[in-house]
């Protein structure tokens, strides 16, 4: 069976502290537990323990369904899509409307030049007074 890739700090049976702070499905707090009371509360509910908050004191878990961990999952996926990598260089050259025509081409062999090192562009085109 392959290994699959966990999304969070821990789901299921293999925690590590022994006193957890426990929150329900619906984002109810149930207060600070034994690591063994919330396994048995998960078994009861037939739900898994996530870990949220590790650097909280007690830990922070929360009782989730698997429903909740694949919407969760996928929200995480999406705030990474959405913010720029770090790696990431962006160029920004502007034109006026009333550039040369030699500038012009210059301008597009440096556009094309940073496209082809992946570079992401932006072009500006200011009209001339």
């Amino acid at each position: 069976e392959p290994k699959r890739k966990a999304a969070f700090g821990s789901v299921g049976r293999r925690i590590p502290y022994r006193i957890l702070h426990v929150i329900n499905q619906d984002g109810e707090s149930l207060g600070n537990m034994h690591r063994a009371e919330a396994l048995k509360l998960m078994d009861q509910h037939d739900l898994k323990l996530v870990l949220l908050h590790e650097n909280a004191e007690p830990p922070v878990y929360r009782l989730m369904t698997g429903q909740q961990i694949h919407e969760e999952q996928l929200k995480r996926a999406e705030k990474k899509k959405a913010s720029p990598k770090p790696g990431m260089v962006q160029k920004e050259l502007s034109f006026s409307s009333a550039i040369a025509k030699n500038d012009l081409e210059t301008k597009t062999k440096q556009i094309g030049q940073w496209i082809e090192k992946k570079y992401h562009v932006k072009v500006t085109i200011r009209q001339a007074k």
